[in-house]
């Protein structure tokens, strides 16, 4: 009540006595005068917002609350301003209706600038936004329209004082140049802004009470016709103020957005150039700020309109109809004015030094000119009275006054001209009332005849080109600061997210989208503190979302560069199939078509790229890397977004994104819609993406190798983080899902075979094969070595140790059950033992068919075998990529293996580098290594029915399993993969720690079992001298339980538990004679010392004798290397162990056959 009626009387005097009003002559004052009076009409068009009984009610609780009692008068005041304003329109006609005559000369005065701004063609023709000459772009200085530069800044308030002037003081409309004036603006608006987003519809409001005054005053004038002319000229201009009232409505909601848009259009390419130039030719910026900053309002206008009208349904009064507004929400001009006004605010900013020291010298040279002014004749014969004299005096001392530029950093010099620009609007209150003896009228005539610009438009400039010096950031701020798009984010989001990515796009133009939340704050009053947090709050959700969108298009765009019509279009290579495919073809065609691209199956032919009617892939190719590197380029120099106590910095979101897309990338391309993907395929796909990647990081200023690398890092190691890095990570944090997928296909699918797919080794070929598909291929195309090396350089030592680990616990089961078996078979088995060793084939077939499970046991000794040739291709395949990519280290350990030393105990570390070199295929006996840390890890082999694992296996050549099964030539093995069960055997007898002794046995044992293995074959490789020598010395003079001597040493180290898992005989002779037990040098090297390594101890009488005197009986020369440093313990009825890697002496002394002992 009290802003209305203080507001009212202000407007009122004003408008009574301030002698002009016109913008050339009193610009300042009007300014004030038309801002008091729209910021009246809508303060009172806000209330019909409100319900008056809420208000009446709402006033009536508050005051009782606050004073326990009524406030009667107001109270009536309050009640009769409701009345009065219900509906607020018709008491502001009525209010305003003394002032209507001074609003209609004003909106008439600026009626030529609306005119000009709304002529595009003129606009761009003439130059008025250009600062070079449009006719002569050499003349880098425009100084046509100067004033119409700075008219052009003021537009967007001069349509609104049309707007809402006509709309208050209707009967201006009669005057005769005020339809066209309000045809223009009414044409381009459909609403009428309030209050923030608050609104009304402009068009409804006319038609509701500004066409009921119209038709009044026609029907006055009617009947007014015969007697004055002027009757019959304002009824004519009634009757087109009618027309133009009715038609106006239907012309917006057809043509506003259209005219919008070619002003967009215009802005943008002349803000583009605007750009350009100042960016080149920066000094002389400081002299067009005033273009700059007419440029920034008009834009700031139109993007402002095209929010506001986003989504407005107007309603049609002919036929009471709602009708949406048509806005196109993927109009890519709005990014192009929001990326103009973000770089001129940035360009002004940047040479802010340079415009404060040009509108410094400006003022020190208008200086001298008022002071020049206030001396002339006619100056000095106006009576000026004391204050006016004093305040011109004072304003001019005040310019003189201001800091002289002489080289010093214009940025550190304060001066606040505040003072200035009130004693010269003192002096324009003074010049312009009507109750001033001297008025602006003595002062332009005592000062127009000196020919140049008069005293008041002097101090006018003055005024303005001050404020450039201590407020250019609130002028930025008025004309170019995008704040009240707050109240469209919404929009402002969904418009982005349209016009980004899309065909006229830039990418630069998203630093712009973002950096207006950045002044969104500033719209929260302060006057209710919990705004700041609210549109804090909208502006942080607000910039992550449009980040989202961003890294969404970011990724598409690296997504569409990894496509098979990106990247992959130019790297297509012909399957063999797809080559066989063609090869036919040309042999059942004899001409070619030369004609297309493509083949006869629909397959594209390399290089058909190259092919004009693909062209158009090219372009999109190299386009879509022009975006990419734009976008990496935009975002890497894009300057943190800060929003309230939130900053956020483009450049690690960018790297999060693009090492999260290649993380996604990486798990992708594991498997196809059938099953894996093939390795090879994998790390083509892999390199092509890091290949995009490389691309994007040559404009980004951070290391994402490094990133990739630890993505790669990530998900090829399987365990916790925490055992990776020694810095701190989530202990329950796990990782290796790529390599964890990768392995258990393999498992599964190879070594297990679920799928049933007849997985067999090949050993010709050395790889895995297969009867049917596994998933999408055959076996052979995942097995081979060229498969396993790319699976090696995808995954790296880690993916090999998962997969190596995954396998050895596969292993260990089988294994495991070789053991139960043992375990349940042991009497069987040492019956079978015994049967051999007495020749009797009867009793051992006997003993043969009484063993349980023997063809299942057999199968996973095959199962175990297969393991083993995969693992040794493993190996294989990672000593390859190793010797490929790290030659020295690769050299080293096969150097180093050579000379590792056999101890007991063998120390973590040797068996570590033991372990590393078997992994990496540079050990000889890959799989009896292999076997050997398996059960040093689970702790296998370690009691006496392990000693009869020779016997388990002999009886293998006993069972059904060789009647189904026949040798392929073209694989170089058998149809059911029983040649895996020779490897199983070998491996495992040597990893369990068999002596040569009991492999040799076995070996001749299986000779005399199978009917397909002549003992000849055997006589090449262990003469039958040795056998005989080995037989006489252990089975010459056995008892009829040989096997009940055998036992596990109780003195061997747990260090080599593995050592012992065989069996162990000492068999007693009839002269008592020891039997010495002697090292196998192959392996271990001594024994431990704690046990006496110089003594031995006889059975019978537990004396010890000397060692040295029984060295003759121990062969020391030929093939067989002996050592001494092992003894035995001989006593009756006991078992006779040797420590070292086997329970077995290596052949002991014998005293008859063809070996002879010195």
């Amino acid at each position: 009540m009290a802003y209305r009626e203080q507001a009212l009387r202000l407007i009122l005097d004003l408008s009574s006595t301030v002698i002009t009003l016109l913008p050339h002559q009193n610009s300042l004052i009007l300014h004030a005068f038309m801002d008091l009076f729209c910021s009246f009409v809508r303060v009172n068009l806000f209330s019909e917002k409100l319900p008056r009984k809420m208000m009446v009610q709402t006033y009536n609780l508050l005051y009782s609350m606050s004073r326990n009692e009524r406030d009667c008068d107001f109270y009536h005041r309050l009640v009769q301003f409701i009345d009065s304003y219900d509906p607020p329109l018709k008491g502001l006609q009525e209010d305003l209706n003394f002032v209507s005559p001074r609003i209609g000369e004003v909106l008439e005065a600026v009626g030529p600038i609306i005119f000009l701004s709304t002529d595009t063609r003129k606009l761009r023709n003439e130059g008025f936004l250009s600062p070079y000459h449009p006719r002569y772009p050499d003349i880098l200085t425009n100084s046509a329209h100067p004033m119409r530069a700075q008219d052009l800044a003021n537009v967007t308030a001069y349509r609104e004082w049309v707007l809402l002037g006509y709309l208050v003081c209707p009967d201006e409309l009669l005057r005769v140049t005020s339809i066209d004036i309000a045809l223009v603006v009414l044409k381009e608006n459909l609403t009428l802004t309030l209050f923030r987003d608050e609104f009304v519809l402009l068009h409804e409001d006319y038609q509701l009470y500004v066409l009921p005054r119209i038709l009044e005053s026609k029907k006055m004038a009617k009947s007014g016709r015969t007697k004055q002319k002027e009757a019959d000229l304002e009824y004519s201009i009634a009757k087109q103020v009618e027309k133009m009232i009715g038609e106006v409505h239907e012309q917006a909601l057809v043509s506003c957005d259209a005219i919008h848009r070619e002003r967009r259009i215009l802005l943008k390419q002349e803000i583009g150039r605007m750009v350009v130039f100042f960016t080149d030719q920066p000094s002389l910026l400081a002299p067009n700020i005033q273009m700059v900053f007419s440029a920034l309002a008009l834009a700031q206008s139109e993007v402002i309109w095209y929010f506001q009208h986003v989504g407005v349904a107007s309603s049609k009064s002919k036929v009471g109809r709602t009708v949406a507004v048509d806005i196109d929400p993927s109009d890519p001009t709005i990014g192009f004015l929001l990326d103009g006004m973000d770089r001129l605010c940035c360009l002004v900013r940047k040479y802010i030094a340079a415009i404060r020291g040009y509108a410094l010298s400006y003022l020190s040279s208008c200086a001298g000119r008022i002071r020049f002014l206030l001396g002339t004749p006619g100056m000095v014969a106006l009576d000026l009275g004391p204050s006016l004299k004093g305040l011109f005096q004072k304003i001019v001392q005040q310019l003189e006054s201001v800091p002289k530029l002489q080289g010093e950093n214009i940025s550190a010099i304060t001066c606040d001209l505040s003072e200035f620009r009130k004693d010269w609007l003192s002096i324009l209150m003074i010049v312009t009332s009507s109750r001033s003896t001297m008025n602006i009228r003595h002062l332009e005539k005592a000062t127009v005849s000196t020919g140049k610009e008069g005293l008041l438009s002097e101090g006018n400039a003055a005024y303005n080109w001050s404020r450039c010096v201590d407020e250019l950031e609130s002028q930025l701020s008025k004309h170019g600061s995008p704040k009240k798009l707050y109240f469209y984010h919404q929009h402002l989001t969904a418009v982005f997210r349209n016009t980004m990515f899309g065909p006229e796009g830039r990418p630069q133009h998203c630093c712009a989208w973002l950096g207006v939340a950045s002044s969104f704050p500033e719209c929260a009053s302060p006057i209710v503190p919990e705004e700041v947090t609210k549109i804090g709050r909208d502006a942080v959700l607000y910039v992550e979302s449009l980040i989202e969108s961003i890294m969404g298009g970011l990724e598409g765009l690296i997504n569409i560069l990894d496509s098979e019509g990106g990247f992959g279009a130019l790297e297509s290579q012909l399957h063999p199939e797809q080559a066989a495919l063609y090869m036919n073809y040309a042999l059942r065609v004899s001409i070619p078509s030369a004609k297309s691209p493509r083949g006869p199956v629909g397959l594209p032919l390399p290089g058909h790229e190259s092919y004009p009617e693909n062209n158009n892939s090219i372009k999109m190719l190299e386009a879509a890397m022009q975006r990419l590197t734009n976008l990496c380029s935009v975002l890497n120099d894009m300057e943190p977004i800060c929003v309230l106590n939130h900053v956020f910095v483009l450049r690690e979101y960018m790297r999060e994104c693009i090492l999260g897309n290649f993380r996604r990338r990486l798990l992708a391309i594991l498997k196809t819609d059938n099953d894996l993907n093939r390795p090879t395929i994998m790390e083509s796909l892999l390199r092509r993406h890091i290949s995009i990647v490389h691309l994007a990081e040559q404009h980004i200023s951070m290391d994402l190798t490094r990133g990739i690398r630890e993505v790669l890092l990530t998900e090829a190691f399987s365990g916790p983080v925490s055992s990776l890095q020694s810095f701190e990570k989530p202990a329950e944090l796990h990782t290796g899902s790529a390599t964890e997928s990768v392995c258990n296909w393999y498992i599964d699918n190879i070594v297990k075979d679920v799928s049933g797919a007849g997985i067999l080794f090949a050993p010709i070929h050395n790889c895995f094969k297969s009867a049917r598909p596994v998933g999408g291929y055959f076996a052979e195309s995942v097995t081979d070595l060229r498969e396993l090396k790319a699976f090696v350089r995808i995954f790296g030592g880690y993916g090999v140790d998962r997969l190596d680990r995954m396998m050895k616990e596969h292993t260990a089961a089988l294994l495991n059950c070789i053991d139960t078996s043992l375990r349940s078979n042991r009497e069987l088995l040492e019956s079978v033992a015994g049967s051999m060793h007495s020749g009797d084939r009867t009793e051992r077939d006997a003993y043969l068919k009484q063993i349980l499970d023997m063809d299942t046991v057999a199968g996973f000794c095959i199962q175990a075998g297969q393991a083993l040739a995969f693992d040794c291709l493993l190996a294989e395949a990672a000593g390859s990529v190793l010797e490929e990519g790290a030659p020295l280290i690769n050299s080293l350990l096969s150097g180093v293996v050579k000379h590792i030393p056999d101890e007991v105990p063998e120390k973590r570390e040797i068996r570590r580098l033991r372990r590393v070199a078997n992994s990496a295929g540079v050990v000889s006996d890959h799989d009896a290594e292999w076997v050997r840390s398996i059960m040093e890890e689970v702790g296998g082999a370690n009691d006496g029915s392990w000693g009869l694992l020779p016997y388990l296996f002999a009886t293998f050549m006993a069972s059904s399993i060789w009647n189904t099964t026949a040798f392929n030539i073209e694989t170089g093995g058998f149809s059911n993969n029983v040649h895996c069960l020779a490897r199983c055997i070998s491996a495992v007898i040597a990893g369990s720690e068999s002596h040569l002794v009991a492999k040799v046995i076995f070996l001749d044992q299986i000779c005399e079992s199978s009917p397909f293995l002549p003992r000849s074959s055997l006589e090449a490789h262990v003469p039958y001298t040795i056998l005989r020598s080995i037989y006489g010395q252990y089975y010459g003079n056995l008892p009829s339980t040989p096997l009940g001597l055998i036992t596990a040493s109780p003195r061997h180290s747990p260090a080599v538990s593995l050592a012992h898992a065989s069996p162990a005989s000492r068999h007693t002779r009839g002269d008592s004679t020891p039997q010495h037990n002697v090292n196998d040098s192959g392996y271990f090297k001594g024994s431990s010392s704690a046990h006496g390594q110089d003594r031995y101890f006889d059975g019978d009488t537990g004396s010890a004798h000397s060692f040295e005197g029984r060295r003759r009986n121990v062969r020391r020369s030929g093939p067989l290397d002996y050592s001494s440093s092992r003894k035995v313990k001989v006593g009756e009825g006991s078992s006779s162990v040797g420590r070292g890697p086997s329970p077995l002496p290596r052949f002991a002394v014998s005293r008859s056959g063809p070996i002879s002992y010195k």
